[in-house]
């Protein structure tokens, strides 16, 4: 069983060039390259200031995190509910920040930077230790590592969640390897232990049973030898029915965890749910698209900011097809290419791990966000380095051709990721971009809006507002704008109109709706509707806090 996970093909490589002589030595001299490169690219974010997203929330505002790492902050972590996660880990990583650093951003960000080094390590070395290809699990590493679409989870310091939930996927990852060479149900406890810790920091990994599925056909290979083109996943589950549930079997502790998170997580993200559900036949045509916009980024990464906003109408029908006839068709080849076991299980594995974030349960306000393709990724990474190594193999393709193409595209990936890390040295620089590179980004326009204003720059703020309502016409903060500046200029139908539509945005909390229902009070005053005026100064007195 020491066997387990190593393919044969590995044992041919060189003894005799260091560069691909497996030692300690060396792994542990990809392992630092790994580290020095990606903390390289990324440290610049020590010049970063916390980012007017979820931040301020999670950390510059929150007076439970200000306690630092107390009992009290336990307690408070495990028992809230009310920022749309349940991710008392996470929350105790940012307490023991503050503690650290106080409010100074450069130490979170830095943890942040720290996190995701960790990650690409940990890729790397339960890649290499599956498979037995040093070369090609550092590809894969390096790809995680410096890939543009990552830098948002790293970055955003509320992102923190992302990073540390993929620590303990990956170590439950490298974990079932040391379970399978010897199944005990001691080494399996690990799993469960491991895989409970992160889910503690965030849900998304909670697809990790289904991963452990895909890992025992490849590269663990729980499976009967194959045939001269090997059985597709399918065929092996249908013609192998007991051996199959015996796996499935076996990760019933890890399923049971995954009921309990996901009554959690739909528990606490109800009220965001609440906010924008569109029609399931929307929710469903958004996902085959963002499918294939994730695969379209990976390979061309581009016009990248802080999410995509889900439109509410519905696509074309070229593009909803376009996309359906690329999934289906890549899934139609990694079947029939099913000698090469690791493309099936790569393209379900970014299938099945995009699953909780594609959404079909619709949370916020995004068609896709690039921080959701963190975990999904690795499956197509895994495709493109083992497919590009065997075949420069069968092509004879030298090996340092192959390694001077790698160099080439980690280093422009590396040179994107740089200059889209700059993207986020400030708050109004990563919005302007945003709104120049997507087109429609009222969320951009918003926060272009709100943070002109806090500059003392209402003239300029206000085309920004007007724009964001016209693109999206129930977005509160800037109907709430526009509504006042009609509302000084003397037209109050107009402000009136643009405050109701503030009202029936969900995310618009207490504070701002009693400052809105006094505002549309004035208006109907200054009408002459007095009635209307004393229901609206009802309204935003039960709103106010202590009334």
């Amino acid at each position: 069983m020491a066997s387990v996970g190593v393919s044969p093909q590995a044992g041919t490589q060189s003894p005799n060039k260091f560069l691909f002589n497996d030692s300690p030595q060396r792994t542990f001299l990809l392992s630092l390259v790994l580290v020095v490169v990606v903390v390289a690219v990324y440290s610049q974010v020590r010049n970063h200031p916390f980012c007017n997203l979820d931040d301020y929330l999670y950390v510059v505002e929150n007076a439970h995190v200000h306690d630092g790492l107390t009992w009290k902050t336990v307690i408070w972590a495990f028992s809230c509910f009310t920022m749309a996660n349940w991710i008392p880990l996470s929350f105790l990583s940012h307490a023991l920040d503050y503690q650290l650093f106080g409010l100074a951003p450069a130490g979170h960000h830095l943890v942040n930077v720290m996190f995701h080094a960790m990650d690409t390590v940990l890729v790397f070395m339960v890649l290499k230790r599956a498979t037995g290809y040093a070369g090609r699990s550092f590809m894969v590493a390096a790809l995680f590592g410096l890939h543009p679409m990552n830098v948002e989870p790293v970055v955003w310091v509320a992102e923190r969640k992302t990073m540390l939930s993929m620590v303990f996927f990956l170590l439950a990852l490298g974990a079932y390897r040391w379970y399978v060479q010897e199944p005990r149900i001691s080494r399996f406890r690990w799993v469960v232990i491991l895989f409970a810790v992160g889910l503690l920091a965030k849900p998304q990994i909670i697809t990790l049973p289904f991963v452990l599925l895909l890992w025992d056909y490849w590269p663990l290979q729980r499976t009967p030898p194959a045939a001269a083109r090997g059985p597709s996943i399918w065929v092996w589950i249908t013609s192998n029915t007991k051996k199959f549930s015996g796996l499935v079997q076996e990760k019933v502790p890890l399923l049971i965890l995954c009921a309990m998170d996901a009554m959690i997580a739909l528990a606490t993200q109800e009220s965001a749910q609440r906010q924008y559900q569109p029609a399931l036949w929307l929710r469903l045509e958004n996902a085959i698209y963002s499918y294939y916009r994730y695969v379209e980024k990976a390979f061309w990464p581009r016009n990248m900011a802080p999410e995509y906003p889900l439109s509410g109408s519905a696509l074309s029908a070229w593009q909803i097809g376009g996309a359906l006839t690329f999934l289906l068709a890549v899934t139609a080849l990694v079947v029939v290419a099913r000698r090469y076991r690791y493309l099936p299980v790569g393209w379900f594995w970014f299938l099945g791990t995009l699953v909780p974030t594609i959404g079909l349960v619709q949370v916020g306000r995004q068609a896709l966000a690039d921080r959701y393709a963190y975990e999904a990724y690795l499956g197509l990474f895994i495709m493109v380095c083992w497919g590009v190594a065997d075949w420069a193999k069968q092509h004879h393709i030298p090996v340092n051709w192959l390694a001077g193409a790698s160099a080439v595209v980690l280093l422009a990936l590396s040179l994107v990721t740089y200059r889209q890390i700059g993207y986020w040295k400030d708050n109004l620089t990563l919005w302007r971009h945003a709104a120049e590179v997507v087109p429609n980004h009222w969320t951009a326009e918003t926060n272009i809006g709100v943070l002109l204003l806090k500059q003392g720059k209402a003239a300029e703020a206000m085309p920004h507002f007007r724009l964001a309502v016209s693109l999206y016409p129930y977005e509160a903060v800037s109907n709430k704008e526009v509504g006042y500046d009609e509302q000084t200029r003397g037209n109050y139908r107009e402000a009136i109109a643009h405050y109701q539509n503030a009202l029936r945005d969900f995310n618009l909390e207490d504070a701002g709706r009693a400052q809105v229902w006094t505002n549309m009070g004035v208006c109907y005053r200054e009408l002459g509707d007095l009635k209307k005026a004393r229901e609206s100064f009802a309204t935003a007195s039960m709103l106010r806090p202590n009334k």
